[in-house]
């Protein structure tokens, strides 16, 4: 299947059999930068994420817990544009990942800042330290249900100021409503 019949079906699916719209969109020009995604509290998010992504029609890969890459429908997420990424080892992953942004021309990673579908009463900084290491900037996606809307937010250009790049971070998913609000947490803002 050619990319531009994979868009088309997605766009269609998107668009009119799930009745989602687009708000922003991806920067074209940048070739590097860390897209983080919430609030992820529904399997939903992963497909509809997917959808949204092939409707921009920008290359943007994604991380998984290894459990997901194994048979027999590992390779899907493969095809999708995932790799794994063994929780169980105490291997330094930010580096890990940063090195992945050294090695290549272009590359845009979709993390998920909450890190699991769960409630959480504190977000995970690991996208933070990616970014930083990598000199890229961090570009804001939200899954917001309440209107059936994926927002894209302009590239944000990490500060040397760890609590106001969070804080800005936070105030732009503060009224977003996820499949199961219940679960989403937003921390209050720092000082």
């Amino acid at each position: 299947m050619t990319l531009i019949t994979v868009r088309m079906i997605s766009k269609f699916i998107f668009h009119k059999v799930l009745g989602w719209k687009l708000v922003g969109d991806f920067p074209r020009d940048l070739k590097k930068y860390v897209v983080i995604g919430a609030p992820h509290t529904s399997w939903k998010d992963f497909p509809i994420a997917i959808l949204a992504r092939n409707t921009y029609g920008v290359k943007i890969n994604f991380i998984g817990k290894a459990s997901l890459f194994k048979p027999p429908f590992g390779f899907i997420f493969r095809a999708l544009g995932g790799s794994p990424v063994d929780r169980s080892k105490s291997t330094n992953k930010v580096e890990a990942i940063v090195n992945l942004f050294n090695q290549h021309d272009e590359f845009r990673l979709a993390l998920s800042p909450e890190g699991t579908r769960a409630k959480i009463t504190e977000w995970k900084t690991g996208f933070y330290y990616i970014a930083k290491g990598a000199n890229v900037p961090v570009v804001m996606f939200a899954f917001d249900f309440e209107n059936k809307q994926i927002i894209v937010a302009p590239p944000y250009y990490l500060t040397d100021n760890m609590n106001k790049d969070m804080n800005h971070i936070y105030d732009f998913y503060r009224d977003i409503k996820g499949a199961k609000p219940e679960l989403f947490y937003v921390p209050p803002k720092q000082k």
